[in-house]
């Protein structure tokens, strides 16, 4: 395979591994404050890209603005998800909390079927859809924004968790919750506030992921698992690691798509997690003594 070839299958997988990363992110934020994981953070990648669709088309809103109301409406999703699902039994084991999320998935996937049908929609392009030449591979403008929306995010919440007070508190909660209520931070709101963040980053790449692959009610488990793999690739609890373990699984996955078939693309990173469990269970930039699973 020529240097074009190659280069053109790593763009493709940076593209879709920047979105895998961002849903990894979001497993990342609620992990890193309550030590649960979120198996229905795919639907908020899902529900950004489809309350995109839904604002343009039904509410007749330009693009920037149906982005916007669809991240703001995700958000919201997330607050009614902690609120009524997670907050009633916050006091039982994690496991029970991970089936909770399960259910809350199968339920939103099932609202949103119900809501916008089986029918698979599309977002016009941000920037037009005119090819940019690169080493005679070909950049969609769509990609550009891909990437530098994930970049932004991911230096938004690293300084965020590194130097807000806000952000050491969240993850203050997920080391002793006991401990940082004593000294006066309110555990259940940053709960609250994570699983806000999360439906915030899910639904952003959702809604930039959309006009490059389209969107329907079901994308979400596939890029949930993805992204899930994405971050026990990277280290769970490491943000840096989930944006990275993203950007490696896609790229790994175009490669295989090009050069062995298609039609293991998406087992490949079922694949790959299965192998990194056995080498490496910490993931690739997690701590080999960390006590959380």
């Amino acid at each position: 395979m020529d240097f074009p070839s190659l280069l053109q299958f790593a763009i493709s997988g940076l593209t879709v591994g920047a979105t895998y990363g961002l849903t990894a992110l979001g497993f990342t934020i609620i992990f890193n404050t309550t030590g649960v994981i979120n198996f229905a953070q795919g639907e908020f990648v899902m529900l950004g890209g489809m309350m995109s669709v839904f604002a343009m088309r039904a509410l007749g809103l330009p693009e920037p603005a149906a982005v916007a109301l669809a991240v703001v409406a995700a958000v919201a999703v997330g607050a009614l998800v902690e609120r009524l699902a997670i907050r009633p039994v916050s006091g039982r084991p994690a496991i029970d909390l991970v089936i909770i999320t399960i259910g809350v998935s199968i339920l939103i996937r099932g609202l949103a079927m119900l809501v916008w049908g089986k029918d698979t929609f599309a977002l016009p392009p941000f920037s037009g859809n005119a090819p940019i030449p690169l080493f005679g591979a070909a950049l969609m403008p769509q990609s550009l924004w891909v990437l530098g929306i994930s970049l932004c995010l991911l230096a938004a919440l690293k300084y965020f968790f590194s130097v807000t007070l806000t952000g050491k508190a969240m993850l203050a909660c997920s080391f002793d919750p006991k401990a940082a209520s004593l000294v006066g931070i309110g555990v259940r709101r940053m709960v609250l506030l994570s699983f806000m963040i999360s439906a915030f980053v899910g639904a952003v790449g959702g809604a930039i992921l959309a006009p490059l692959t389209m969107t329907s009610y079901d994308v979400g488990v596939l890029l949930g698992l993805k992204g899930f793999a994405a971050c026990i690739l990277g280290g769970l609890g490491n943000p840096f690691g989930a944006a990275v373990g993203g950007l490696i699984l896609g790229v790994l996955e175009s490669l295989g798509a090009g050069l062995v078939s298609s039609a293991y693309k998406d087992a490949l990173a079922f694949v790959i997690l299965l192998a990194l469990l056995f080498v490496r269970p910490q993931g690739l930039f997690g701590r080999a003594d960390s006590k959380r699973v």
